[in-house]
């Protein structure tokens, strides 16, 4: 369907991007994304692209609003304590971007609610908002066997890290198990060493960012990661090549469900 008039005085700021015009504001309007995790990151990318105009967000997450969330999760007030957050984003989104379809579940990604959640024939993006490391290789191997376009983003002190990975458009790229395998030890979270709310959303805004480059058809960012120090207000880029011995690229196996109740930021 052609934007209506009203759709187009809306997003016209974005439609005058050459890279976007009338066009790409359709495809942001057929696009599909799950979001995973609506803590610090995905509350924000979740709004970002609501904004934008994505067709559909399916929002997951288990967690409910706690007052230590309120700093830094800024679509949450005192009034939401103790609720979903998947079910309050959705409500408050759906009020405020009627043009986005938007769903919530509110329990964690397994492997019960994966096929589900994650059907590859329904989903153009997944977003990997979780701050879990566990978690996260969770979902790495689950965007390798279903080849689905990924986008991973993190935040804890003040460094931050983003990365995509579609290894069906760019098979040489690697994944996030060849950047980080599972064996590593990883003790830094937001939960151990502190976050400033404008570090997460600066990740959060980049993420949001490189997934709508993403779903117009950008493939130069695929297979790169990103590292942000929020002390020095410096950027680093470097390629992600394929490991030919990660297990995960290779034989595409799926984890074990990840077990810690914390998953989000």
């Amino acid at each position: 369907m052609p934007l209506t008039d009203k759709e187009f005085i809306r997003y016209s700021r974005q439609i005058l991007l050459p890279e976007v015009g009338e066009a790409g504001q359709q495809t942001f309007a057929d696009a599909k994304v799950v979001i995973i995790g609506i803590g610090g990151l995905g509350h924000l990318v979740a709004q970002y692209l609501a904004a934008a105009g994505i067709g559909h967000l399916t929002l997951v997450d288990g967690d409910t609003v706690e007052v230590s969330n309120l700093p830094r999760q800024l679509l949450f007030d005192d009034s939401d304590l103790g609720l979903y957050k998947a079910l309050v984003a959705k409500t408050k989104l759906r009020r405020a971007y009627k043009q986005t379809g938007v769903s919530a579940v509110t329990e964690h990604l397994n492997h019960n609610n994966a096929e589900s959640v994650l059907n590859s024939a329904e989903i153009d993006l997944l977003l990997d908002c979780s701050d879990n490391f566990a978690t996260r290789h969770f979902i790495n191997q689950l965007a390798i066997k279903q080849q689905i376009g990924l986008v991973s983003a993190s935040a804890a002190h003040f460094q931050g890290q983003l990365l995509s990975i579609d290894q069906h458009v760019s098979p040489q790229s690697g994944c996030y198990h060849c950047l980080f395998p599972a064996d590593m030890r990883v003790n830094q979270s937001c939960q151990t060493v502190g976050v400033l709310g404008p570090m997460v959303g600066t990740l959060a805004s980049m993420q949001a960012l490189m997934a709508l480059q993403l779903i117009m058809g950008n493939k130069a960012l695929i297979g790169k990661l990103y590292r942000f120090d929020g002390n020095q207000f410096s950027w680093r880029e470097a390629r992600l090549p394929r490991n030919p011995e990660c297990k995960i690229c290779r034989q595409q196996q799926v984890a074990p469900d990840p077990f810690t109740e914390k998953h989000y930021v």
